[in-house]
């Protein structure tokens, strides 16, 4: 039996592939839990429609993102943080005040979750950020830890 998934499944596939299945699994398991549904050709031609249309929003959205990381690398990102009298900042730098200080410098409103930063920032200086945008399109962004 040939179904299309609706979620993503482990050791299955993907939401929207097209899987073979034993009878008894997709009849009793996946479609009563509309996991999946029937890969006929009505819901076949359903399915290429829609990721023509998501692929189509997919390339608009990318472009978007491009103009966005273009915008980011034209300004400086400055992160203020309190200082001690040693030179160390009191806590450590967050994505959350990253995203603020992203926000603050080009307008634009970054996800904290979407944003990585390798070790614990404890100091000034210059450090570097991963942004993931999309699951093909990462940005390494570089910002500076200033004292308030």
């Amino acid at each position: 039996m040939q179904v299309i998934l609706t979620t993503d499944m482990e050791r299955l596939g993907v939401k929207n592939d097209v899987v073979t299945v034993k009878n008894g699994y997709g009849r009793n398991y996946l479609l009563p839990k509309r996991l999946a549904i029937i890969a006929n050709t009505r819901n076949l031609n359903i399915l290429k429609e829609n990721t023509r249309q998501s692929n189509y929003k997919m390339e608009q959205m990318l472009g978007k993102i491009r103009e966005a990381i273009a915008k980011m690398d034209a300004s400086a990102i400055k992160v203020g943080a309190k200082v001690g009298t040693s030179g160390k900042i009191f806590g450590s730098v967050t994505n959350i005040q990253l995203a603020d200080a992203i926000k603050k410098a080009t307008g634009l409103e970054v996800d904290r979750r979407k944003i990585t930063i390798g070790d614990e920032i404890k100091a000034l200086g210059t450090f570097k950020a991963i942004i993931d945008f999309h699951p093909d399109l990462k940005h390494e962004l570089s910002f500076e830890v200033v004292g308030e």
